[in-house]
């Protein structure tokens, strides 16, 4: 069933634009939702039917049926495995994240969450954000382990919020994939979308997002590399779509093209890739402060692999 039915002529500003951008800009949709939204017949341009790459002109009539607003369930309070404290104060608590956890709760994950596990742990995350993200300021793929900050307090969290969207934390992280980049240190600059052809995944695409990566060897196996990376922008599977896209996968990533037979023999059942440090400015005392996460065992035990 449809939501709210809304129509308005195209503003100006928006003139030339794709009609998926357009609708995305103007009601606050993530760019797949309202391509989904067009892809459905939920958008209408003078009363007819549009392609998502169409173009607005201004001053057309744009006519939209939002979807239903869908909220994320709310946070399960369960201790999670694995899940530990590196430092914690009353305006910021750093965790050593393991795999398998997601930082928040969302639509269609029913496993342990950041939020749900800190919660356990009595700890009582500000009201600041969506009610499911308490706290929640940056994400690490339920994948992908290591070193994530969670604001404390209402301060806590709007003082780094700001800093990661401005980009001034330091976010270094460290991944083994297959091969040797060539160069041996880089900065790969190409924008982030949505998989033309699989909604789940994430591609380098002309129309998507500003994403930058810096590499640089830090040892070289006989079949592949272990990098150390650090991110400029803080795109979903940045570090996985760069790195296959030019032609150097993560090992034990077969969303983007790993080997198989290498993940096995390294006996990996995910991504090589770990969140190592973060460095931010403390949101009260303004004292700059880094924090740090060793390798957990699995990763560990696949470098020994590649090395012998």
């Amino acid at each position: 069933m449809g939501g709210e039915f809304r129509a308005l002529p195209v503003p100006e500003g928006l003139e030339g634009m794709r009609v998926d951008q357009a609708v995305s800009k103007l009601f606050g949709l993530s760019r797949s939702v309202a391509a989904e939204l067009v892809a459905e017949g939920s958008v209408l341009i003078d009363a007819s039917r549009v392609a998502k790459s169409d173009r607005v002109r201004s001053g057309a009539l744009l006519e939209v049926t939002l979807p239903e607003p869908r909220q994320a369930p709310a946070p399960k309070a369960e201790l999670v495995d694995g899940l530990s404290i590196i430092y914690s104060d009353d305006d910021v608590i750093a965790v050593d994240k393991p795999v398998g956890v997601a930082a928040h709760p969302t639509l269609g994950w029913e496993g342990p969450t950041v939020v749900g596990g800190l919660t356990a742990m009595g700890f009582t995350l500000p009201d600041a954000g969506p009610p499911e993200r308490k706290g929640i300021v940056q994400r690490l793929d339920v994948g992908t382990s290591g070193v994530m900050v969670v604001a404390n307090s209402v301060q806590g969290y709007s003082v780094l919020k700001r800093a990661f969207k401005e980009r001034t934390v330091s976010k270094l992280y460290h991944a083994v994939v297959q091969g040797l980049p060539d160069p041996i240190a880089g900065t790969i600059d190409a924008p982030i979308g949505r998989h033309p052809s699989s909604g789940w995944k994430f591609a380098v695409t002309s129309d998507g997002r500003h994403a930058v990566t810096h590499y640089e060897l830090v040892e070289a196996f006989r079949e592949a590399s272990l990098l150390e990376i650090r991110l400029e922008t803080g795109r979903t599977h940045q570090i996985r779509v760069h790195m296959s896209a030019v032609g150097h996968p993560c090992v034990g990533d077969p969303m983007y093209g790993s080997n198989p037979n290498l993940t096995m023999r390294v006996g990996l059942v995910r991504q090589w890739l770990h969140a190592t440090k973060l460095g931010f400015t403390h949101p009260r005392t303004g004292d700059y402060m880094e924090v740090e996460s060793p390798y957990p065992a699995d990763l560990a035990h696949a470098l020994e692999v590649l090395r012998a």
